[in-house]
């Protein structure tokens, strides 16, 4: 068959399926996808759903799997402890994401908001399978939009958005538990009310916000709010792997007739395609749509239509845009093997950053207006301020020694010892004694060691001032 070019209409690219002429919403009822893709969503979806909810009550080392407490500026992921001292890694772990983001859609366009993303799988697999069950596929959904409200419609609005709320304050406990752990969510639950209205205010805000995504803005999250969205239109290029109609063998379009000899291309213009659409779009209109999530409904739409009329699968499947025009197969491109081998650096240092983290660390301050002082006996002292930070769920009794220059010694101010907390940070004020011997510049560098029962688990390097040599 010979290559041509494909011209479909752009009246599509001046407005959006979920907003009319007027400006006034459009309210979709996509129909129930059914097909092998959909099956695999639902299935990624399931599992992905029991990691979510399942995720905050995980522990490793006693710590939760993942908790990013914004307020306290402590993050916990996969068991270890990140503070904002740790910023140098969150940062470089930020950078790789994106990179990964970046490169994922460069290679396989949006497919991460149809499959993975919770948007999607909450709006697709829950809250638009109960509207299934309970007021049945989209013509019947239709059908009951438009009736009287009757005790049929009634019940079946009623236990629809009760349940949407139910599921709601679920969702919104899980991502609170993410922010605030699943013991302090607990403690608001069991709690009396005015212990933590605090709390119990961020479960009802979360909740309400939840229920008004899912319950009505719905498919606008994904065509107007979702800031991946809007990038994608910059990183994806005509080599990217999307969900795209080959018009190279659908066109021209023909309905399909009893009896008629069929000249014309694969595509029957049944519009199948369109009403499965969860965002209302025509992927005949080309691949790269503003609105098209990847989900790969449509996929699935027109593969049971080619079982049904004897043609081959394919008709809309992941290619990209060269691929369809050329007639060529994927293949990886030179701006890909530069961003895989860009985020392969990033990912050996993160991991040697992360290898090399120590799971305490400490500041030592010289006090800020102090000078050095001179003791009877001939040594000098400065007055310092010590933070350490403990990145564990373990308790430790700590000490602090001068290691390095030799001869010298510490002593607390107004405690006889430190105890270093779990998961916390202790403070403390000491003045560091060296013999006038040790000093070999007026600003000497010093090195000071934090000991748990005789053992090493961090130090640190400051200053020392003394008289000038």
């Amino acid at each position: 068959m010979p290559l041509t070019t494909f011209h479909p209409n752009d009246d599509f690219r001046d407005s959006i399926a979920t907003v009319d002429a007027a400006g006034k919403r459009v309210w979709l009822f996509p129909k129930k996808p059914s097909g092998a893709f959909y099956r695999a969503r639902k299935w990624i979806s399931y599992g992905l759903l029991i990691v979510l909810f399942a995720g905050p009550w995980l522990r490793i080392n006693g710590l939760p799997v993942l908790m990013l407490n914004l307020p306290a500026r402590k993050f916990i992921i996969f068991g270890q402890i990140f503070w904002p001292q740790d910023f140098f890694i969150l940062l470089l772990a930020a950078l790789t994401f994106l990179l990964f983001i970046i490169l994922f859609t460069v290679v396989y366009g949006r497919a991460f908001c149809g499959w993975v993303c919770p948007q999607t799988i909450f709006l697709e697999m829950v809250f638009r399978r109960i509207e299934y069950w309970l007021e049945g596929d989209a013509p019947q959904q239709k059908a009951l939009d438009r009736a009287e409200w009757d005790w049929n419609k009634i019940w079946r609005k009623t236990t629809k958005h009760a349940l949407f709320l139910v599921i709601s304050f679920l969702i919104a406990n899980t991502f609170l538990a993410y922010i605030i752990g699943s013991d302090e969510l607990v403690s608001i639950i069991t709690d009396p009310p005015r212990e933590h209205l605090g709390g119990l205010t961020s479960m009802v805000l979360f909740t309400g916000v939840f229920y008004a995504v899912f319950a009505r803005f719905r498919e606008q999250v994904c065509t107007i709010a979702c800031p991946y969205g809007r990038l994608q239109g910059v990183m994806l290029d005509k080599d990217s792997l999307v969900v795209a109609y080959d018009y190279q063998r659908g066109e021209p379009r023909e309905k399909l007739r009893k009896n008629q000899t069929r000249t014309a291309g694969d595509c029957i213009d049944c519009h199948q395609c369109v009403q499965v659409c969860p965002t209302g779009i025509d992927i005949r209109n080309g691949a790269q749509q503003l609105e098209c999530t990847n989900c790969t409904a449509c996929i699935d739409a027109c593969n049971n239509i080619m079982d049904l009329i004897n043609k081959p699968h394919g008709l809309i499947r992941h290619a990209s845009e060269n691929n369809i025009a050329q007639g060529t197969k994927f293949q990886l491109r030179g701006r890909v093997k530069v961003l895989s081998g860009v985020l392969m650096v990033l990912l050996m240092g993160l991991t040697f950053l992360l290898v090399s983290r120590s799971n305490v660390q400490a500041t030592v301050l010289r006090t800020p207006g102090q000078l050095f002082q001179k003791t009877d006996h001939g040594t000098i002292t400065n007055l310092y301020n010590v933070s350490v930070i403990n990145k564990t769920n373990q308790p430790y009794p700590i000490t602090l020694k001068v290691l390095e220059p030799l001869g010298g010694k510490i002593s607390l101010v107004g405690n006889e010892k430190l105890t270093l907390p779990a998961q916390g940070m202790t403070e403390g004020v000491f003045f560091a004694e060296l013999p006038k011997s040790a000093l070999l510049t007026t600003n000497q560098k010093i090195r000071i060691g934090i000991f748990s029962k005789g053992q090493l688990i961090a130090e640190t390097n400051t200053k020392f001032l003394g008289p000038a040599q």
